[in-house]
Protein backbone atom coordinates (compact mmCIF):
# COMPACT_ATOMS: atom_id res chain seq x y z
CA UNK A 1 0.00 0.00 0.00
CA UNK A 2 1.28 3.46 -1.09
CA UNK A 3 2.25 5.41 1.76
CA UNK A 4 0.41 8.70 2.98
CA UNK A 5 3.57 10.93 2.04
CA UNK A 6 4.91 8.79 -0.34
CA UNK A 7 7.97 10.49 -2.62
CA UNK A 8 7.07 14.14 -1.35
CA UNK A 9 9.84 16.64 -0.47
CA UNK A 10 9.16 18.34 3.27
CA UNK A 11 11.43 21.21 4.42
CA UNK A 12 10.58 21.15 8.53
CA UNK A 13 12.12 24.26 9.55
CA UNK A 14 13.03 23.97 13.22
CA UNK A 15 13.62 20.61 12.79
CA UNK A 16 15.78 19.80 15.48
CA UNK A 17 13.41 20.69 18.64
CA UNK A 18 10.95 18.32 20.28
CA UNK A 19 8.10 18.22 17.86
CA UNK A 20 10.89 18.49 14.85
CA UNK A 21 11.65 15.47 15.89
CA UNK A 22 8.55 13.40 16.10
CA UNK A 23 7.15 15.05 13.05
CA UNK A 24 10.10 13.82 11.17
CA UNK A 25 10.26 10.52 12.27
CA UNK A 26 6.37 9.92 11.35
CA UNK A 27 7.06 11.94 7.65
CA UNK A 28 10.12 9.17 7.04
CA UNK A 29 7.74 6.92 7.87
CA UNK A 30 5.31 7.43 5.27
CA UNK A 31 7.35 7.89 3.00
CA UNK A 32 8.81 11.60 2.65
CA UNK A 33 12.13 13.01 1.38
CA UNK A 34 13.07 15.12 4.59
CA UNK A 35 15.28 18.19 4.25
CA UNK A 36 15.42 19.13 8.17
CA UNK A 37 16.40 23.12 8.04
CA UNK A 38 17.34 24.63 11.48
CA UNK A 39 19.89 27.03 12.93
CA UNK A 40 22.31 24.56 14.95
CA UNK A 41 23.59 21.55 12.87
CA UNK A 42 23.79 18.98 15.82
CA UNK A 43 20.22 18.74 16.68
CA UNK A 44 19.14 18.78 13.40
CA UNK A 45 21.80 15.47 12.69
CA UNK A 46 20.25 13.76 16.10
CA UNK A 47 17.05 14.00 14.22
CA UNK A 48 18.66 13.01 11.02
CA UNK A 49 20.11 9.93 12.97
CA UNK A 50 16.43 8.81 14.35
CA UNK A 51 15.22 9.07 10.67
CA UNK A 52 17.70 6.82 9.27
CA UNK A 53 17.48 4.13 12.30
CA UNK A 54 13.61 3.92 11.02
CA UNK A 55 14.68 3.57 7.42
CA UNK A 56 14.23 6.95 6.50
CA UNK A 57 16.44 9.60 5.38
CA UNK A 58 16.73 13.09 5.90
CA UNK A 59 19.27 15.75 4.59
CA UNK A 60 20.07 18.41 6.88
CA UNK A 61 20.32 22.51 6.41
CA UNK A 62 21.82 25.08 8.86
CA UNK A 63 19.27 27.86 8.10
CA UNK A 64 18.01 30.79 9.62
CA UNK A 65 14.73 30.92 9.15
CA UNK A 66 14.51 34.68 10.05
CA UNK A 67 17.07 35.05 7.23
CA UNK A 68 15.32 35.84 3.67
CA UNK A 69 18.04 35.05 1.64
CA UNK A 70 19.00 31.56 3.26
CA UNK A 71 15.72 30.85 3.03
CA UNK A 72 15.00 31.27 -0.55
CA UNK A 73 18.49 30.00 -1.36
CA UNK A 74 17.47 26.92 0.30
CA UNK A 75 14.32 26.47 -1.32
CA UNK A 76 16.03 26.57 -4.58
CA UNK A 77 18.49 24.50 -4.06
CA UNK A 78 16.24 22.07 -2.15
CA UNK A 79 14.10 22.28 -6.10
CA UNK A 80 17.26 22.41 -7.96
CA UNK A 81 18.35 18.83 -6.36
CA UNK A 82 14.55 16.96 -5.69
CA UNK A 83 12.68 18.73 -8.26
CA UNK A 84 10.29 20.02 -6.02
CA UNK A 85 9.09 21.28 -2.46
CA UNK A 86 5.76 19.49 -1.70
CA UNK A 87 5.49 20.51 1.85
CA UNK A 88 7.03 23.27 3.79
CA UNK A 89 6.42 22.91 7.64
CA UNK A 90 7.20 25.51 10.45
CA UNK A 91 8.24 24.63 13.67
CA UNK A 92 10.27 27.51 14.88
CA UNK A 93 10.70 28.65 18.47
CA UNK A 94 9.01 31.99 19.08
CA UNK A 95 11.24 32.81 22.01
CA UNK A 96 7.86 33.45 23.98
CA UNK A 97 7.66 34.75 27.55
CA UNK A 98 5.40 33.12 29.85
CA UNK A 99 4.88 33.34 33.67
CA UNK A 100 4.62 37.30 33.59
CA UNK A 101 1.68 39.72 34.06
CA UNK A 102 1.13 42.20 31.16
CA UNK A 103 1.22 45.09 34.18
CA UNK A 104 4.71 43.98 34.89
CA UNK A 105 6.40 42.83 31.13
CA UNK A 106 8.80 44.61 28.93
CA UNK A 107 7.88 45.84 25.40
CA UNK A 108 10.09 43.64 23.91
CA UNK A 109 9.58 40.65 25.84
CA UNK A 110 5.45 40.96 24.77
CA UNK A 111 6.82 41.93 21.22
CA UNK A 112 9.13 38.75 20.92
CA UNK A 113 7.11 35.71 20.17
CA UNK A 114 4.98 38.22 17.69
CA UNK A 115 7.65 39.33 15.77
CA UNK A 116 9.88 36.32 14.96
CA UNK A 117 6.74 34.09 14.83
CA UNK A 118 4.84 36.45 12.33
CA UNK A 119 8.34 36.76 10.41
CA UNK A 120 10.09 33.47 10.25
CA UNK A 121 6.56 32.33 9.33
CA UNK A 122 6.02 34.78 6.09
CA UNK A 123 9.57 34.44 4.78
CA UNK A 124 9.75 30.71 4.85
CA UNK A 125 6.08 30.60 3.71
CA UNK A 126 6.83 33.28 1.09
CA UNK A 127 9.63 31.06 -0.49
CA UNK A 128 7.49 28.02 -0.26
CA UNK A 129 4.47 30.24 -1.93
CA UNK A 130 7.23 31.27 -4.91
CA UNK A 131 8.36 27.67 -5.24
CA UNK A 132 4.90 26.14 -4.90
CA UNK A 133 3.04 28.84 -7.35
CA UNK A 134 5.69 27.74 -9.94
CA UNK A 135 5.22 23.92 -9.66
CA UNK A 136 1.05 24.40 -9.38
CA UNK A 137 0.85 22.42 -6.07
CA UNK A 138 2.22 22.10 -2.44
CA UNK A 139 1.17 22.55 1.20
CA UNK A 140 2.27 25.40 3.75
CA UNK A 141 1.88 24.46 7.08
CA UNK A 142 2.48 25.73 10.65
CA UNK A 143 1.74 25.26 14.23
CA UNK A 144 0.19 27.17 16.99
CA UNK A 145 -1.04 27.00 20.50
CA UNK A 146 -4.37 27.77 20.19
CA UNK A 147 -3.72 30.39 22.25
CA UNK A 148 -5.29 32.86 19.89
CA UNK A 149 -8.73 31.30 20.93
CA UNK A 150 -7.88 31.07 24.87
CA UNK A 151 -8.02 33.53 27.98
CA UNK A 152 -5.51 31.68 30.29
CA UNK A 153 -3.68 34.20 32.48
CA UNK A 154 0.15 34.61 32.27
CA UNK A 155 0.73 33.25 28.60
CA UNK A 156 2.57 36.91 27.70
CA UNK A 157 2.77 37.48 23.50
CA UNK A 158 1.92 33.91 22.92
CA UNK A 159 -1.78 34.60 22.61
CA UNK A 160 -0.99 37.42 19.92
CA UNK A 161 1.89 36.15 18.28
CA UNK A 162 -0.64 33.03 17.45
CA UNK A 163 -3.15 34.91 16.44
CA UNK A 164 -1.29 37.49 13.31
CA UNK A 165 0.28 33.98 12.46
CA UNK A 166 -3.05 32.34 11.93
CA UNK A 167 -4.35 35.58 10.66
CA UNK A 168 -1.40 35.65 7.67
CA UNK A 169 -2.03 32.29 6.66
CA UNK A 170 -5.66 32.36 5.99
CA UNK A 171 -5.04 35.68 3.73
CA UNK A 172 -1.93 33.94 2.02
CA UNK A 173 -4.36 30.72 1.75
CA UNK A 174 -6.84 32.90 -0.53
CA UNK A 175 -4.20 34.42 -2.37
CA UNK A 176 -1.99 31.10 -3.60
CA UNK A 177 -4.89 28.67 -3.66
CA UNK A 178 -5.78 29.59 -7.34
CA UNK A 179 -2.42 28.79 -8.34
CA UNK A 180 -2.94 24.71 -6.39
CA UNK A 181 -0.85 25.81 -3.01
CA UNK A 182 -2.81 24.71 0.25
CA UNK A 183 -1.96 26.53 3.58
CA UNK A 184 -3.10 24.74 7.00
CA UNK A 185 -2.05 24.86 10.69
CA UNK A 186 -2.25 22.95 13.79
CA UNK A 187 -3.23 23.90 17.44
CA UNK A 188 -1.13 21.76 20.09
CA UNK A 189 -0.76 22.98 23.20
CA UNK A 190 1.09 21.24 26.78
CA UNK A 191 2.42 18.01 24.62
CA UNK A 192 4.06 15.78 27.22
CA UNK A 193 6.64 14.26 24.79
CA UNK A 194 8.37 17.88 25.06
CA UNK A 195 8.50 18.96 28.12
CA UNK A 196 11.53 17.97 30.57
CA UNK A 197 13.94 17.19 27.78
CA UNK A 198 17.81 18.82 28.63
CA UNK A 199 17.92 19.78 24.71
CA UNK A 200 14.48 21.89 24.23
CA UNK A 201 14.92 24.88 22.39
CA UNK A 202 11.73 26.04 23.68
CA UNK A 203 12.34 28.87 26.45
CA UNK A 204 9.10 29.27 28.01
CA UNK A 205 8.08 25.65 28.07
CA UNK A 206 12.24 24.23 29.67
CA UNK A 207 11.64 27.31 32.07
CA UNK A 208 8.27 25.83 33.34
CA UNK A 209 11.00 23.26 35.18
CA UNK A 210 8.09 20.59 34.40
CA UNK A 211 8.07 17.11 32.65
CA UNK A 212 5.74 15.41 31.03
CA UNK A 213 3.76 13.79 33.38
CA UNK A 214 3.29 17.05 35.08
CA UNK A 215 1.57 19.10 32.29
CA UNK A 216 -0.28 15.84 31.89
CA UNK A 217 -1.94 15.72 35.22
CA UNK A 218 -2.20 19.83 35.34
CA UNK A 219 -3.73 19.63 31.39
CA UNK A 220 -5.73 17.03 31.18
CA UNK A 221 -8.85 17.61 33.68
CA UNK A 222 -8.89 21.06 31.55
CA UNK A 223 -9.97 19.00 28.32
CA UNK A 224 -12.96 17.88 26.92
CA UNK A 225 -11.84 14.79 26.39
CA UNK A 226 -10.16 14.99 29.59
CA UNK A 227 -6.53 13.76 28.28
CA UNK A 228 -3.92 15.58 26.52
CA UNK A 229 -2.71 15.33 23.02
CA UNK A 230 0.58 13.04 22.44
CA UNK A 231 3.31 14.03 19.96
CA UNK A 232 1.97 10.57 17.57
CA UNK A 233 -1.42 11.78 17.50
CA UNK A 234 0.11 15.48 16.41
CA UNK A 235 2.79 13.81 13.94
CA UNK A 236 0.04 11.72 12.46
CA UNK A 237 -2.60 15.10 12.03
CA UNK A 238 -0.16 16.85 10.53
CA UNK A 239 1.20 14.14 7.79
CA UNK A 240 -2.58 13.74 6.53
CA UNK A 241 -2.94 17.44 6.63
CA UNK A 242 0.25 17.29 4.58
CA UNK A 243 -1.05 14.75 2.31
CA UNK A 244 -3.33 14.69 -0.98
CA UNK A 245 -5.95 12.85 1.18
CA UNK A 246 -6.79 16.73 2.39
CA UNK A 247 -6.52 17.96 -0.78
CA UNK A 248 -9.53 20.14 0.16
CA UNK A 249 -8.48 21.38 3.35
CA UNK A 250 -6.75 25.00 3.17
CA UNK A 251 -7.48 28.26 5.23
CA UNK A 252 -8.13 27.04 8.25
CA UNK A 253 -6.74 25.21 11.66
CA UNK A 254 -7.00 21.90 12.36
CA UNK A 255 -7.81 21.47 16.48
CA UNK A 256 -5.63 18.88 18.12
CA UNK A 257 -5.54 19.81 21.91
CA UNK A 258 -8.04 17.31 22.77
CA UNK A 259 -10.87 20.12 23.75
CA UNK A 260 -8.29 22.32 25.21
CA UNK A 261 -9.44 25.28 23.61
CA UNK A 262 -12.72 25.37 21.96
CA UNK A 263 -12.68 25.96 18.32
CA UNK A 264 -11.23 27.63 15.38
Amino acid sequence: MTRLLQGKNIIIYGAGGAIGRGVARTFAAEGANLHLAGRTLGPLQAVAADVAAAGGHGEVAAVDALDERAVEEHVQAVVAAAGSVDVSLNLVSRGDVQGIPYVDMTVADFLAPITTGATANFITARAAARAMSQQGAGVIMTLTSGSSHGTHPGMGGTGPADAAVETFLRYLAAEVGPRGVRVVGLWAAGIPETFGLHDDTNDARKGTGMRGADIERMLAPMTMLKRVQHLDEVADTAAFLASDRAAAITGTITNVTCGLVPGP
